[in-house]
């Protein structure tokens, strides 16, 4: 089979990268590449993420209720970071979502400020391999999350999206994505410090779908969305584990829509 229209796509791929053969080692041979092997991953990557989401037996408790852009807008970008390619919800198109996970863990041996420093050590000993994988490709390769660093998730199906750290505390870190990205808006990690040594665990975001496209993924065809939702609630079980405890209930999703 020939693919003879320019501008057309073979097999999903644009005819253009299948005429034109880079160079093996150069930067856009690189690319191809790594744009190849995501593609072939796809279809194993989406059966793993199923056949969990089928057995997972964590409680999930989930609401969503009608919100407002004046109590559940994004946070402020930071003064003096860099706004070079963000990707901000206004780049977006629909529904503007705030959605928080949350976990309570008892019986635990670590700290907000440790379960944080453990994390930004190596974000992936959390992040379940099997559906993502955070790879840095600005900043110190080898050391710990820090701010300005710019990272591609990696997940099964079109979801790989680029996101850079924008604010960073001890109990803490935010991301903003970047052009290109599934969603427009920001993402923030968080510990906090309970009575009676529970440690709680969040994970919020303030984001629209990036492009029709990608809302026509999220909200109407909902594959987007429960790959999130698997992701992030595998991460806060993750999380649990990292600490030595249990979860005291199952996993809160809260989610607030504005229509913007």
């Amino acid at each position: 089979m020939r693919c003879r229209i320019p501008g057309s796509t073979c097999f999903g791929l644009p005819t253009r990268l299948l005429a034109e053969r880079p160079l093996a080692g150069s930067p856009r041979f690189v690319r191809d590449r790594r744009l190849l092997t995501t593609a072939l991953r796809w279809p194993g990557g989406l059966l793993i993420t199923w056949w969990a989401y089928v057995w997972r037996i964590t409680p999930m408790y989930r609401r969503e209720v009608p919100g407002s852009w004046d109590v559940d807008g994004p946070p402020p970008l930071p003064a003096g970071i860099r706004v070079d390619g963000i990707q901000s919800p206004h780049h977006g198109s629909g529904a503007f979502l705030r959605r928080r996970y949350r976990v309570d863990v008892v019986d635990g041996r670590l700290h907000a400020v440790s379960v944080i420093a453990d994390i930004r050590g190596d974000i992936n000993r959390v992040v379940p391999g099997g559906i993502a994988q955070f790879r840095k490709i600005t900043g110190n390769e080898n050391g710990p999350l820090a701010l300005g660093d710019e990272f591609v998730v990696r997940m099964p199906g079109p979801w790989d999206g680029p996101i850079r750290v924008v604010e960073l505390t001890p109990t803490s870190f935010r991301f903003a994505t970047l052009d290109g990205h599934l969603e427009a808006g920001q993402i923030e990690w968080r510990a906090q410090d309970l009575e009676d040594a529970v440690l709680r665990f969040e994970v919020e975001s303030w984001s629209r779908p990036g492009d029709r496209l990608s809302d026509i993924a999220h909200h109407r065809l909902r594959m987007a969305k429960e790959v999130q939702l698997h992701m992030w609630t595998s991460v806060l079980e993750n999380v649990a584990k990292l600490v030595g405890g249990r979860m005291r209930a199952g996993v809160d999703i809260h989610t607030a829509v504005v229509d913007v």
